[in-house]
């Protein structure tokens, strides 16, 4: 079956025309004016943007965490970035400490391998770091998981220490893979949550005074030097504030690159919704939400080319799981709701804003992400030959945020009531219609592993 896109304003990172595109199968065939094709479905997108689908590298499904799991599945999770034009995810499979790389490939696998509804892939995150773990980096990488995860925090659980840290960085050079940091101080964020809790200060408030921007800005350098000095690819994940920020400037001046990724929330929330007792709960995250400073550092990151990605860290909990901690912020699950309106939230609030270009948002909701972790051009762009992942935008439509209308497996919504201007009208993964008009019209089942190379950004 060919599908025929006519009359869409289709936007890459790098161009933006007026034209047609046909798809053959699961992958496009030409780009072009007044292009036909007898027995094609044609899909009129005129006044409509065509953008690639969109890449979140950063989600946890089914993830283990705090005596309880995320409440999205493969099923739910993915068939929720689907209606809101991600189309591929990449998810963080977490090693048990003792274990091998390879059963927390294999149960991740299981969970995913049947069930997710749009393409996935895995980061290997590394909690315990040993000569049986060395070993299994080049197995990892010859999978197709390229990209390594490391916790400066959550003692105990998934943090690993600096000498590990450097062990891991110098056996992922060797192989070509990036290694990618959860940058912030454990050490003194513990030090901080029993103070806290000593003094009965017990409200989610404290959740983010235990993490102060110091926390995020020290690990985020030490994360940079020790980069610097292995020489591996270096990545850091969610980052929130300027002082983070400023230490990725600092090693610039030495000629070091060191990717970053912030999230969807960092960029629209602030830490004044903590100071709500009754709600603060729904945005409990770590790294916490940070100041309105940190908002206008990071939109300046994104143009200045220092921030590259754009994800979510979706990792979302029932309002039930949420009150676990209701007497005790450091008993509350961390992690918020956001993989369904990461690409409309930054098009409201960026492009139509005029915060960023329609062509940066094609590069940090797609682009960068498949370039850095390796799946492009055949995800990322719109060009012959790539997977037919398009997705259709009705710029000026206008919707509401709400927990009553998304498809995420989770009660609430932080964005409950936000009225965005640009609607996800069509979406297409591997050429088949995944959400036209607020439907599903794939199944579970239909999403792919997607086996990744190495970085090419």
């Amino acid at each position: 079956m060919s599908i025929l896109l006519k009359n869409g304003r289709v936007v890459t990172a790098d161009s933006d025309a007026v034209c047609d595109i046909l798809i053959e199968g699961e992958t496009i065939v030409s780009i072009g004016r007044n292009l036909a094709a007898a027995g094609a479905e044609v899909i009129d997108c005129t006044g409509k943007i065509i953008v690639p689908g969109g890449i979140d590298p950063h989600v946890h499904l089914e993830m283990p965490f705090m005596g309880t799991f995320s409440s999205d599945t493969y099923e739910t999770g993915t068939r929720a970035a689907l209606h809101g034009g991600t189309t591929m995810v990449i998810d963080f499979i977490l090693q048990k400490q003792g274990n091998s790389l390879r059963s927390a490939f294999e149960e991740w696998s299981g969970r995913a391998t049947g069930n997710a509804v749009g393409d996935y892939s895995f980061h290997m995150a590394v909690t315990d770091f040993n000569p049986s773990t060395k070993e299994e980096i080049k197995d990892m990488v010859a999978e197709g998981i390229t990209s390594f995860k490391t916790f400066m925090a959550y003692k105990g659980a998934l943090m690993i220490d600096d000498a590990q840290m450097v062990g891991l960085m110098q056996e992922v050079k060797k192989h070509g893979g990036l290694v990618t940091a959860h940058a912030t101080n454990g050490d003194m964020i513990d030090t901080l949550i029993a103070q806290h809790r000593a003094q009965g200060k017990l409200t989610p408030l404290y959740h983010y005074l235990s993490q102060p921007e110091v926390t995020e800005a020290e690990a985020s350098g030490r994360f940079a030097d020790i980069a610097n000095y292995t020489g591996v690819n270096a990545y850091i994940v969610h980052l929130t504030c300027e002082g983070a920020l400023n230490q990725v400037r600092r090693a610039t001046e030495r000629n070091q690159r060191v990717l970053v990724e912030t999230c969807i929330q960092y960029l629209t929330l602030d830490a004044s919704l903590y100071e709500d007792e009754a709600n603060g709960a729904k945005v409990v995250m770590s790294p916490p939400l940070r100041e309105k400073k940190d908002q206008a550092t990071l939109w300046a990151g994104l143009n200045q080319g220092l921030v590259n990605v754009v994800g979510t860290d979706h990792c979302p909990f029932m309002w039930e799981q949420k009150l676990m901690g209701k007497d005790d912020f450091s008993k509350i699950p961390n992690g918020h709701p956001a993989v369904e309106h990461r690409m409309e939230l930054l098009f409201s609030e960026g492009v139509q804003k005029g915060k960023i270009t329609l062509q940066k948002f094609v590069e940090v909701t797609s682009t960068n992400a498949a370039k850095i972790f390796g799946v492009f051009p055949r995800k990322g762009t719109i060009s012959i030959g790539a997977d037919a992942d398009l997705v259709v935008i009705d710029p000026q439509k206008k919707h509401t945020i709400s927990a009553a209308t998304h498809h995420m497996n989770v009660d609430y919504s932080a964005y409950e009531g936000w009225e965005l201007t640009g609607k996800i009208d069509t979406v297409l993964l591997r050429g088949q219609v995944a959400v036209a008009a607020g439907e599903t019209k794939v199944q579970k089942g239909y999403g792919q592993f997607i086996k990744r190379g190495k970085t090419a950004f």
